[in-house]
């Protein structure tokens, strides 16, 4: 009998070496999971961002055919590659109307023209547009929205009254002509055209940008152009 039960005495401290093993290494394991975990996390974390940076590139180029500049946490990650000076989000019509009336010794002269353009607003990029990819947000930097430009459509003359020593010249026509694209931006401005190009363009942006992070548009002129 004694002889029969060496071999359980010598199994019995084999296998409690083998379980003490076996716990340092699960043990050993699971401390450099949690030591590597910062890094493994921020890992995932720098490729999120990334992902997003390529994202909003993708939304720029389809909006603006424009890459703009992208940083990361700060780390430049795209520069700006395609030089693009405007961008024109909304177009209004507009119509104007402006009238000479010209008294010189008892004799009138009258023009009066009626125009109809087409206003356009968007986002002069010439001063400048970054986009900065953090956890908590993005946030885009550009200017204002402003009137890009108002294109001439028609030109209607509602008078043309000559005076009978006081004539119309072809001076006062090209005067009167050249007034009303400047009314016609003038209107433009005074309308809410910046104000909605400016959420168009956060709109078309959120609409591309399929992420949890908030997206911020930031202005950096005081005052808006017209």
């Amino acid at each position: 009998m004694s002889k029969s039960a060496n071999p359980y005495r010598v199994a019995w401290p084999i296998a409690w070496t083998l379980i003490a093993l076996i716990l340092a290494i699960v043990a050993l394991i699971i401390f450099w999971r949690l030591e590597s975990w910062p890094a493994r996390t921020a890992r995932q974390s720098a490729s999120e961002l990334e992902r997003l940076g390529k994202n909003v590139r993708s939304a720029f180029i389809d909006i603006a055919n424009l890459q703009p500049r992208i940083t990361i946490n700060d780390r430049v990650y795209m520069e700006q590659t395609t030089p693009v000076s405007e961008l024109v989000v909304l177009s209004r019509r507009i119509e104007v109307e402006h009238e000479l009336l010209h008294t010189w010794a008892g004799s009138s002269k009258r023009v009066k023209l009626h125009g109809t353009f087409i206003a356009k607003a968007g986002f002069d990029l010439r001063k400048g547009i970054s986009i900065d990819i953090r956890q908590d947000e993005i946030m885009v930097q550009l200017p204002h929205a402003q009137i890009l430009g108002a294109e001439q459509q028609q030109v209607d003359v509602l008078a043309f009254e000559n005076g009978l020593w006081n004539r119309i010249s072809g001076q006062d026509v090209q005067s009167e002509l050249a007034v009303l694209p400047d009314l016609a931006r003038k209107k433009a401005a005074e309308s809410s055209l910046n104000a909605e190009a400016e959420e168009t363009l956060r709109q078309q942006l959120q609409q591309r940008i399929h992420t949890a992070q908030p997206l911020r548009l930031i202005f950096k002129d005081e005052k808006k152009g017209e």
